[in-house]
């Protein structure tokens, strides 16, 4: 036997070996270590002796496990992203259909809109997987750009921009819908373009602020064609700085913010309604402009007829026993319009983060489009006869789900910026929702950044509508809370003062908590957060949440 070369054997087997267990140790902390990136909660924050858990669940930290962030749910961008006045447009690029969305960009944030515009687009399978395609357009003069428009003619795209705060609005053309746009010429379309080309390829334009006007455009997209102009085709809204000049209507007028299309047949005009007198089946009990309505005719540039209100951006409208309403959210203006997407329309609309009226995010729902046999037109939550007839229509619900519509998942993280109630227990009023609490915007450029729920006091209620809970109830629900007081959570379910699900005692300086669900949650349901306290100072921030089996 050549025991030289046994040895020699039995040595490469060895040296193998042990490069094999190096190489297998090497990948499970690679693996870990990819595993531990995709945990978007910073493990640092993380200190089990500051949860008090008062449900029979182990100490575990509720935030250990590896989870997924929800993505595209109500905000429908990032919630770092405030684009907002989107004007959603399907069009076809390189053999691909997307839902693009073209707005003003709140990034100023002490002031409305921003310097720049961006584009964003989802493929229309999948109305909660958005791309950033990047910057599309500068003003330029480098001032503050308004809301925008964005048509196809040929294969030429279209933008519609409102520099100088919209007071010009110049049109810059590209060959791709997400830009850049390039070569602007000033325009004779004033504030707020909204811009129809029609079958026939025939192009109107819809414009202003409190008083409106329209006309057909001349083939170079820029010249009002001669003869063609109207003026306050939809009755105007009254204002300190509008003069009273016979068109006023306190109850349905024209505010801002328009945006034509072609539905069933019909020129639809939507705009944002200024409401001027007492409206309590909305929760509205002073002037509002919180609206998305629309008007319709069999023609582009006159006989308007009475439509209705398709969107309502004042947060869950709570039934009171006297039939009136109660609003939840704070509302603000409103822009937006419908698109047709695979067969089903949508509403995009905005609502308002912070304090005031500069960090506006773009929301989604679906909606209802059906016509009567008398050629009535309605748009948004329809309700229908025996016969299947639309007889009358309604603002669709403002939700967390946004196009997730069969609610967000409730075993992934959900950021508490996501909430769509945020209510004190009171009568809402002019600006409705929670008294001092509010959503706080953020801007880090991180997919999974929380925007938190702030100054919240006792008896806040902060609610998502919908999550779904699939056919097997989860066991437990965990949060992401600073509580800056003692105070007690608890969870809710259907309704704002439906059945406590949970509860979770937190003392002052705790930053998470867990508890376990004393009653089983299936399917599609509304969710509440009920926080209480003794204290009358603020008493907590809330961040995020999520469910476990």
């Amino acid at each position: 036997m050549n025991y030289k070369l046994l040895l020699l054997s039995l040595l490469f087997l060895l040296v193998n070996s042990a490069i094999a267990k190096s190489l297998f140790s090497r990948q499970e902390t690679e693996d870990s270590e990819v595993e531990s990136s995709a945990v978007e909660v910073d493990a640092d924050d993380v200190n089990a002796d500051d949860v008090e858990v008062d449900s029979g669940v182990e100490s575990e930290d509720p935030v250990e496990k590896v989870k997924e962030y929800i993505k595209g749910a109500n905000p429908y961008l990032p919630l770092w992203e405030h684009v907002l006045d989107g004007e959603p447009k399907v069009f076809e690029y390189q053999g691909k259909k997307r839902v693009y969305i073209y707005g003003s960009h709140d990034t100023n944030r002490n002031e409305y809109c921003g310097k720049d515009q961006v584009v964003w687009s989802a493929p229309v399978e999948d109305l909660t997987n958005w791309t950033y395609h990047g910057v599309c357009y500068v003003a330029t003069d480098g001032s503050n750009l308004y809301a925008p428009d964005v048509v196809q003619k040929g294969d030429t795209f279209y933008l519609y921009a409102a520099e100088q705060n919209g007071a010009a609005v110049y049109v810059a053309t590209s060959k791709n819908p997400a830009g850049p746009f390039t070569d602007p010429i000033k325009t004779d379309v004033g504030f707020d373009p909204g811009v129809l080309v029609d079958d026939d390829g025939r192009v109107y334009a819809y414009w202003g602020f409190t008083h409106q006007s329209c006309a057909e455009l001349e083939d170079d997209m820029v010249t009002i064609k001669n003869g063609t102009l109207k003026n306050n085709v939809l009755k105007h809204a009254i204002t300190d700085w509008s003069p009273a000049d016979g068109f006023e209507d306190p109850v349905d007028a024209f505010f801002e913010a328009s945006s034509p299309r072609k539905v069933l047949g019909k020129y639809v005009y939507i705009y944002s309604k200024r409401y001027y007198t007492p409206q309590p089946q909305y929760g509205v009990y002073e002037d509002n402009n919180g609206f998305l309505s629309y008007k319709y005719s069999d023609e582009p540039l006159d006989n308007y007829v009475m439509g209705g209100d398709i969107s309502f951006n004042a947060g869950e409208l709570l039934e009171n026993d006297d039939g009136t309403k109660t609003t939840t959210y704070r509302w603000g203006n409103n822009h937006g319009s419908i698109v047709e997407v695979d067969g089903q329309w949508y509403i995009f609309y905005h609502r308002q983060t912070g304090v005031n009226d500069f960090s506006r995010q773009g929301m989604i729902e679906p909606v209802d489009v059906a016509m009567d046999k008398n050629g009535k037109l309605f748009i948004g939550k329809i309700t229908y006869n025996e016969e299947g007839e639309p007889i009358s229509s309604e603002p669709v619900e403002m939700t967390s789900q946004g196009a997730h519509v069969n609610g967000l998942d409730s075993r992934k993280i959900i950021s508490a910026g996501y909430a769509c109630h945020l209510f004190d227990g009171k009568k809402g009023g002019a600006n409705g929702g929670a008294g001092g609490a509010y959503i706080l915007p953020v801007y880090d450029q991180v997919d999974s950044i929380s925007a938190p729920i702030v100054d919240i006091t006792s008896k806040i209620t902060a609610g998502y509508r919908y999550l779904q809970f699939g056919s097997e109830s989860p066991s437990t629900v965990s949060v992401e809370v600073k509580a800056l007081e003692d105070l007690v959570i608890n969870v809710r379910v259907d309704d704002y003062h439906g059945d406590i699900i949970a509860t979770m005692n937190l003392k002052k300086g705790d930053t998470k908590a867990q508890a376990s669900l004393t009653k089983e949650v299936t399917g599609k349901r509304a969710i509440y957060f009920e926080f209480l306290s003794e204290s009358d100072n603020i008493i907590a921030e809330f961040n995020l949440f999520t469910f476990d089996d």
